[in-house]
């Protein structure tokens, strides 16, 4: 098979970049590997190589392929999007960097070995993380009700189900004060895909969106809320494109508590005499365009100061956690994180504030691998605080 026949149709894509090198300077992946290779802008040099190879280049010993630093370097990505945020010339780069990726997985050269086990995975055990699926509701608050036809679905997602289990259960918590009737699919919630679409495998979201879609509708719920910004984006977005949308209106947990909060729905009772500086996550922010929600609530609350770093909302930085960057590269991912950590401590800032377990998961990492004390919590953990009544003791 030539592989070289095989290129997808991105030549607009190819041709639209002017080799300007805005991309550079945004790309956390080469402050960590600084080759021009890992660069969106060599990574498009790259592949226009490959694109403009014809037939004497292999009389004339051109060599035009796919070798492994290639495919390394279009791997030594997160996937964040802020070299689409800053391109002149509004290419769609998220969206070339996965069409790339699965183009590597269909001509064997792709994915790399800790997607491959996360593929493993999630065909087992409909998670990455090998978790017992009959466990995967296990996080639920026992003092939280569910019921047979709730009003939302909790969708805790892999992460929130299995590593960040305080993350949906403090979800749970703040919704069920506002009087939220929910319940979860438990063993039913099956991997969004997301961790595999990011990486260039897109065989198993048709099967996983389709039991998805069909359990949720079967529960007659109005609402399907999301704790993870990537299950956010691909369950309201991907699943359409490879089944169906969902029957329910989706909202990321930040969307629907404050619509609650400016509904007078979730009273805010407590005060948050505190300083912090709020991390957008990528699938949330610039690949969602949801950067009010998170604020609104910290600005509902009496006593917070909200100061942001420099590098916010669409020109948020990338915390390193996305695009399986960390499940490959991790020391990479966790010196990003700690590159973060360092500009919301120069705010002057106690605690950074986020809203995804991939953000919580990594930007502690690299807290603790500077050994800072900025306390890095998901924005759920401050809403159970502030809207616990005076007799219940505060959540630490």
């Amino acid at each position: 098979m030539d592989i070289l026949n095989k290129l997808p149709h991105i030549e607009q894509e190819l041709t639209a970049c002017v080799q300007c090198g805005y991309c550079i300077s945004v790309c956390q992946a080469h402050v960590q590997t600084p080759w021009e290779s890992v660069t969106p802008r060599g990574k498009i040099y790259y592949l226009n190589q490959i694109n403009v190879g014809g037939p004497l280049d292999k009389p004339m010993k051109r060599e035009v392929g796919l070798n492994p630093y290639f495919v390394d370097a279009i791997y030594k990505c997160t996937g964040c999007g802020n070299c689409e945020a800053v391109c002149h010339a509004k290419i769609p780069l998220v969206e070339l960097w996965e069409t790339v990726r699965t183009w590597l997985v269909e001509n064997g050269v792709g994915p790399l070995s800790a997607h491959q086990a996360m593929k493993l995975g999630i065909e087992k055990n409909h998670n990455p993380y090998g978790g017992d699926q009959n466990h995967r509701g296990d996080w639920w608050p026992e003092e939280v009700p569910k019921y047979d036809v709730p009003d939302v679905i909790l969708y805790a997602g892999c992460t929130g189900s299995f590593r960040q289990q305080q993350v949906p259960r403090t979800a749970a918590l703040v919704l069920n004060r506002a009087g939220v009737k929910m319940n979860i699919l438990g063993k039913d919630e099956w991997c969004c895909t997301s961790p595999l679409l990011r990486t260039g495998t897109t065989t198993l979201t048709l099967e996983a969106a389709e039991h998805v879609v069909e359990k949720a509708d079967g529960m007659g719920a109005k609402d399907i809320v999301m704790a993870c910004s990537g299950c956010y984006k691909t369950i309201a977005t991907d699943f359409g494109k490879y089944y169906s949308q969902m029957g329910q209106q989706c909202y990321h947990f930040t969307q629907y508590a404050a619509k609650l909060i400016k509904e007078k729905k979730l009273a805010i009772l407590q005060p948050f005499e505190h300083k912090v500086t709020y991390h957008d996550p990528c699938h949330l922010g610039r690949h969602m365009g949801v950067y009010d929600a998170p604020r609104n609530i910290m600005k509902a609350i009496k006593g917070l100061e909200l100061v942001e770093m420099p590098r916010n909302r669409v020109n948020s930085m990338c915390c390193g956690a996305g695009g399986g960057y960390k499940s490959q590269f991790n020391n990479f991912a966790v010196r990003i994180a700690a590159d973060r950590v360092r500009e919301a401590e120069a705010t002057g800032a106690e605690y950074l504030v986020t809203s995804c377990p991939f953000c919580v998961t990594n930007l502690s990492q690299g807290a603790k691998a500077i050994g800072s004390k900025i306390k890095v919590v998901d924005v759920s953990d401050i809403l159970l605080q502030v809207t616990a009544p005076a007799e219940e003791p505060k959540a630490e």
